[in-house]
């Protein structure tokens, strides 16, 4: 019963994310904004961290099976990627590399952030 509460909450916050993208037409996706909101309600202590742990760290756990269906996607547009894989692998590997590099400045940032905040 505490993982169908608290995807409840994950969930009201996807929909008032998708909503606040169609109400406003932004042009962020309804999702990422669901997200921001998810954030600022963690960071403001609307949302206690405790109130979603246990959900979070399921689906953090079985992250790996969400991606399925994006490779599903891929090999059925196999014909279409005839003769565009070099440029395919390209933009994955350089975006992969974007993350990387965003991932380790942003987690650079916190933990300066954070050494200056415990002094």
């Amino acid at each position: 019963m505490r993982l169908l509460r608290q995807l409840g909450i994950i969930l009201l916050i996807c929909l008032l994310g998708e909503a606040i993208h169609d109400f406003f037409k932004l042009p962020i996706p309804g999702n990422v904004i669901g997200m921001i909101l998810l954030f600022l309600c963690l960071s403001s202590g609307i949302i206690k961290l405790t109130k979603i742990n246990y959900i979070s760290k399921f689906l953090l756990d079985h992250l790996a099976f969400f991606f399925v269906p994006a490779g599903v996607g891929i090999l059925s547009c196999m014909p279409m990627l005839k003769g565009k894989w070099l440029a395919f692998l390209g933009v994955c590997l350089i975006t992969s590399i974007i993350i990387i590099v965003v991932t380790g400045w942003t987690i650079q940032l916190y933990i300066k952030l954070m050494s200056k905040e415990a002094q």
